[in-house]
């Protein structure tokens, strides 16, 4: 029976805040450090040399310093991340200097990568070994990219042989998948002893592991042969030994398996923890609930930006942003340039009826909002991974009737008012017309766009609002002004 040392020792932990007191202590930081700049900047008015003068300032921050250094002392890592997060880089640096040595390496872990590149640069080398020494080896694993490789290199000196090769174990699997994610922090039994003893080696611990809802019975040779859910061992007889109370069939993940895949299992199964098993079906780790939030909310977050073209990026740093968003823009100017392209061409239709350069918006608008609809579901279908090379068509069609229906619905209402404010019957069948063709478009290209990328093996939403608007705008006004001229004319 063994359990990782890193999981012995009793974690000092402050108490956690909920989101709401989180913004509190944000807002309460930062008029800490406007006071704080208040007063420098009336010490600087004063005459240059005034002794008086720039000891009062160095008083008053101190004082701000002690309060700043009080109250991140009571936060939990988590909520000094969403502090450190949400400041400029100048302000981030200085609360930085003001958090406890100890809780250097859990803020490192909490926060997102763009901001843990620029707390990790303004370390010296001796702070970070001494953030990262008493790290777990999933979770220097995690940081290990970041790290410069001499400070990994003097960590893992300090590391024992197991856990050396846990860590290069760790590093060795792809960023997406279990093994990057999966820890090493179990509790293991024999499956030929008796519950007792397993209760006896479970009261030697300080604690249990993170998530732990089972205890994993391995043989000599460290194969998996079950699984001992918490609630059965503290039901059963403690005489009762472990081969007759575990479950034989469970469910167990690959290393290489991808961690959306392991999010999807959790979900569907409602699991806590699962075991990771190499081919040699040797139990090398778990995968937790924790874990997989992160993937969740990962996923979620690279799923929003991507359909815009974005991606992760420091909110307070222009230069990363400008390169971060100036390709789609400039590309979206391209397909802003040649739906106004087509619509220049039906420049003697719209000089002739006017009104259509009021309605055509309205055309363009509706089908971009139907493709979106559209798009959103295709992307999370795949990201569940519902969708096959069976049921594509189906669903296919299935979105095109939705939107057919929905279509023809709401262009009887754009119909009636372009009827009210044209007086013209005409000019009222060709709106209706030309936006369910194009709300149509929006749905086909709602599925084509997030199918093709993912078939060549690309991020189905990357990009994919922004080549919607330019099939919704360009073939909306080529089909409402093109069928205004064909019947208006």
């Amino acid at each position: 029976m063994t359990q990782s040392a890193a999981a012995q020792k009793p974690p000092a932990t402050p108490r956690r805040l909920d989101p709401e007191d989180a913004q509190h202590a944000l807002a309460e930081v930062q008029e800490r450090l406007r006071r704080q700049q208040l007063v420098a900047d009336l010490v600087h008015r004063q005459e240059e040399g005034d002794a008086k003068a720039n000891l009062v300032e160095d008083l008053v921050h101190r004082q701000h310093e002690a309060e700043l250094k009080t109250l991140l002392d009571g936060l939990h890592p988590a909520d000094i991340a969403f502090i450190l997060e949400s400041l400029p880089k100048d302000e981030r640096q200085t609360i930085w200097k003001l958090v406890s040595p100890e809780h250097d390496a859990d803020v490192l872990l909490e926060v997102e990568d763009w901001v843990r590149e620029s707390l990790i640069e303004a370390m010296d080398r001796q702070d970070l070994v001494a953030a990262t020494g008493n790290m777990d080896a999933d979770e220097l694993a995690d940081l290990a990219p970041d790290l410069p490789p001499d400070v990994v290199a003097e960590v893992q000196k300090g590391l024992t042989e197991e856990e050396r090769a846990q860590l290069l174990e760790a590093m060795g699997y792809p960023e997406d998948s279990v093994g990057a994610i999966m820890d090493f922090e179990m509790v293991r039994v024999r499956e030929d002893v008796t519950l007792e003893v397993v209760l006896r080696y479970l009261r030697r611990l300080h604690e249990l592991p993170d998530h732990t809802d089972q205890i994993f019975v391995v043989d000599r040779q460290d194969k998996l042969q079950g699984i001992l859910p918490l609630s059965r061992l503290l039901v059963s007889e403690p005489e009762t030994e472990v081969r007759a109370v575990m479950n034989s069939d469970f469910l167990t993940l690959n290393p290489l398996d991808s961690d959306a895949d392991a999010a999807g299992a959790f979900e569907r199964y409602d699991l806590v923890s699962a075991p990771v098993m190499d081919d040699q079906g040797r139990l090398i780790g778990r995968v937790t609930i924790a874990d997989v939030v992160d993937v969740m909310r990962e996923d979620s977050q690279e799923q929003a930006l991507s359909r815009a073209g974005l991606q992760e990026e420091d909110i307070f740093a222009p230069a990363r942003a400008l390169r971060n968003r100036a390709p789609w823009l400039l590309f979206n100017l391209c397909t802003a340039a040649t739906a106004s392209f087509v619509a220049s061409q039906f420049e003697g239709t719209v000089s002739q009826i006017v009104i259509l350069a009021f309605l055509m918006s309205i055309v363009a608008g509706i089908g971009g909002n139907s493709g979106n609809q559209t798009m959103t579901l295709i992307i999370r279908a795949l990201a569940m991974g519902r969708i096959t090379g069976r049921n594509l068509w189906q669903l296919v069609k299935r979105e095109l009737f939705v939107t057919l229906m929905v279509g023809l619905c709401g262009s009887l209402v754009a119909a009636l008012f372009a009827w009210a404010i044209s007086h013209s019957i005409s000019i009222a069948l060709v709106m209706m017309a030309a936006m369910v063709c194009n709300m149509l478009v929006g749905a086909s290209v709602g599925v084509l766009v997030p199918m093709v990328r993912a078939r060549f093996g690309k991020d189905p939403a990357m990009g994919s609002s922004v080549l919607l608007t330019f099939a919704t705008d360009s073939l909306g006004f080529f089909i409402f002004l093109g069928l205004a001229t064909i019947f208006l004319l």
